[in-house]
């Protein structure tokens, strides 16, 4: 017998694909459904209140609709908000996504990381708690940028964006005291992966050391590939589901990227 069960993914928009690939790579044979809070993004400009009050109803809903085996929060906003709540509302394995602060220390040699995130997850006590536990020894320094998130939805759109906006992102690190010694950034946010190579080339083209990115795809993959050892899956998964939950939202020009990912056309919430 086969567990035809998916595995749900869910972000404010199109950043839990950075988390989805190294998925798909390693559990070739697992259904998806990739969820799209639409209707709620940007979840990085919004307060802890607004997201705590939202993630475990949302999820209760999409649950019980989706039946999922196990659900990722793609999205390092909500898990370092409402992660334990939502493990307390759902009785099944919840995957979460926090900032790769420790491994950014175990590879950082001048001891400087920086942490690119949204402004909410950047001023979290989470992000204090994983610099105190793993970075102790470190600078490190934060900044938040919403810009970051809307310039990777318009990049999986097609869209053309300014190498300028980039470099701005990096220089909110890079500026502060003791920013030129940054060696190592951690990307904690799913979307900020997706222009990884845009960000390299604005660090290049600013002057600054040479800089390692940094973000918990891979290890979240692991993670849930450990998580469902042993289970059974369908011999052919097809095309994973895509959710936006904004009724009437526009997702025809994600349709290539989607696409790229294993999705198929979305569908109403």
């Amino acid at each position: 017998m086969t567990d035809a069960r998916p595995i749900l993914f869910f972000d404010s928009g199109v950043g839990g694909l950075s988390v989805l690939g190294p998925t798909r790579a390693l559990l070739p044979r697992a259904p998806f459904v990739y969820v799209a809070d639409s209707a709620g993004f940007p979840y990085g400009t919004k307060s802890e209140a607004e997201i705590a009050a939202r993630m475990p109803a949302l999820l209760g809903r999409l649950a019980e609709r989706y039946r999922p085996r196990l659900i990722v929060i793609a999205c390092n906003t909500a898990s370092t908000i409402a992660l334990a709540a939502v493990r307390s509302a759902l009785d099944l394995p919840i995957v979460g996504t926090v900032p790769a602060i420790k491994p950014a220390a175990a590879i950082s040699v001048t001891r400087a990381i920086g942490v690119l995130g949204t402004d909410a997850t950047v001023r979290q006590p989470y992000v204090d708690d994983l610099t105190a536990r793993f970075a102790g020894d470190c600078l490190v320094l934060r900044h938040g940028s919403a810009e970051l998130v809307e310039l990777a939805e318009a990049k999986l759109r097609g869209e053309a964006t300014d190498p300028a906006r980039y470099a701005a992102a990096l220089r909110g690190l890079l500026d502060q005291p003791g920013g030129e010694r940054i060696d190592t950034v951690v990307l904690a946010c799913t979307h900020f992966p997706l222009v990884e190579t845009e960000l390299a080339a604005a660090a290049q083209n600013l002057g600054a050391r040479a800089i390692r990115f940094v973000d918990g795809s891979a290890g979240i993959a692991r993670r849930i590939a450990a998580l469902t050892q042993g289970q059974e899956w369908p011999d052919d998964p097809g095309a994973g589901r895509v959710v936006f939950t904004r009724a009437g939202a526009d997702a025809s020009t994600l349709m290539p990227a989607l696409a790229a990912y294993g999705l198929s056309r979305p569908e109403p919430f």
